[in-house]
């Protein structure tokens, strides 16, 4: 299922909350500021772990040929949601169309209906992630979401988006296999134990 177009904020009416998370931001290099129904979210630094399971987890998409032609693989890009009027979220990494540049809606973040997945890795803040954020992305009709939960040792992809969350939910481990919708621009499935290991501290 596409994800739709969000209305275009018009004028140029003040927006505090923006303006807070981005002196919040200014306050805070490093840090992720976002806003999820109308509340200002910080999450901490990533650690290196957490950079490795980015690592790991980008290698397949481009090797699969998702950084090149009608798509392209980002870290770190802003999603408008339609939650609200300043909501917006900095998912860990995305599959966009290659067109992006023609959705931007403002403070550096575009139009949903050009995102084909967004994944986010765990922090301290897991739950933000796992809970929060599953009904900000359903509602944004964001087709694939991927989870890699570092502190559980798990790999949640969810799809089929509705108004409260995911109509499915599926939940991998170590030792399998999770494959991805073909909507993504290619056909592929993740090593579970090679992303979960990646994203573990190492001991």
């Amino acid at each position: 299922m596409p994800a739709t177009a969000v209305d275009h904020p018009c004028g140029r009416e003040p927006k505090p909350l923006i303006e807070a998370a981005n002196r919040a931001m200014e306050r805070l290099p490093g840090y992720r500021v976002e806003i999820i129904d109308g509340m200002i979210t910080v999450a901490p630094l990533r650690d290196g772990h957490h950079a490795d399971a980015l690592t790991t987890r980008m290698r397949p998409l481009l090797a699969a040929g998702l950084g090149d032609g009608d798509t392209d693989v980002l870290q770190g890009i802003g999603l408008w949601l339609p939650s609200g009027p300043e909501d917006y979220v900095i998912p860990d990494l995305a599959i966009v169309d290659a067109d992006l540049d023609e959705h931007l809606i403002e403070n550096n973040c575009y139009d949903p209906a050009c995102f084909r997945l967004v994944l986010e890795v765990t922090s301290e803040n897991y739950r933000t992630d796992l809970r929060h954020k599953v009904t900000a992305y359903a509602q944004a009709r964001i087709p694939v979401y991927v989870i890699v939960d570092r502190k559980h040792g798990r790999l949640h992809v969810l799809t089929e988006p509705l108004p409260g969350g995911y109509d499915r939910h599926e939940v991998y481990a170590p030792g399998q296999e999770a494959p991805l919708p073909a909507s993504i621009g290619a056909e592929l499935s993740l090593d579970v134990d090679e992303i979960v290991r990646a994203g573990r501290p190492k001991r």
